[in-house]
């Protein structure tokens, strides 16, 4: 049943031109930002070239794209996700769900399943241009994949929290405004994190930037794993709760 409702979602979601406005738009942007990336590295090649351990194609090109990718993710999410739930309510079809042989874990886990396909069509197309570089060059694939294993998990975490905020109201725009709110949070409380003591360690732990830029440095910790993974299962959790309450009203 999950996955009959991730593929209705699935569809929904690419009957729309949203989906198709949002992917142009993502692949023009990465298109531009890794041909920048490329000749920089042409620029700076001669001098690389007599530097001991001097930086590839993967840091000045790949991974960068990577946490572009990662930003463009930040800003299309309120858009990706504001109608998961919130459009449900506003066509009165969540009512039929309820109905049908469905406990609010697998609607949620549907719906959940159904945006990060579309999240994971996002990350293979924008994977494709660093995978470009292998005709001409050499790639770290280490550091390649530990940015892309980070990627993945913002891209998990955004679309719950996306999903939870959808499950909140019955305007996707209203929705998609408390979505922006929640992540444009996480995204700028690391510059409250600078400051000194307990409590700026602990705004900076908040921070979802924070723990995405080692994973493109190469760096795999699983405090940042679990930092992701946790936010995560949190919004399920919450989108779940709320359904249920919603259900029980229903009745």
């Amino acid at each position: 049943m999950i996955r009959a409702i991730a593929g209705r979602e699935w569809r929904a979601l690419f009957l729309s031109p949203l989906a198709f406005i949002i992917l142009g738009v993502t692949q023009v942007i990465l298109a531009r930002l890794f041909l920048g990336h490329v000749n920089l590295f042409l620029m700076l090649q001669g001098r690389l070239a007599s530097l001991p351990n001097a930086p590839g194609l993967t840091t000045l090109v790949a991974t960068p794209l990577l946490g572009n990718t990662g930003v463009l993710l930040l800003l299309i999410t309120p858009l990706a996700t504001m109608r998961l739930i919130a459009d449900e309510r506003a066509q009165r079809t969540l009512p039929l769900l309820y109905s049908a042989p469905l406990s609010s874990t697998q609607i949620v886990l549907g719906k959940y399943l159904g945006i990060l396909g579309f999240y994971g069509v996002i990350i293979l197309m924008s994977l494709a241009m660093p995978l470009s570089l292998l005709l001409g060059g050499e790639l770290d694939w280490g550091t390649l994949s530990c940015g892309l294993l980070g990627l993945v998990l913002l891209a998990a975490t955004l679309a719950a929290i996306g999903l939870f905020m959808s499950t909140l109201t019955r305007h996707p725009a209203v929705a998609a405004m408390a979505t922006f709110g929640a992540v444009f949070f996480l995204w700028i409380v690391d510059y409250a994190g600078h400051a000194r003591g307990a409590g700026g360690a602990v705004v900076a732990y908040l921070s979802i930037v924070n723990h995405y830029e080692p994973f493109l440095r190469g760096l795999f910790d699983t405090s940042n794993v679990a930092y992701y993974l946790g936010l995560t299962v949190t919004c399920l959790l919450f989108s779940v709760r709320r359904l249920e309450l919603d259900r029980v009203s229903v009745r």
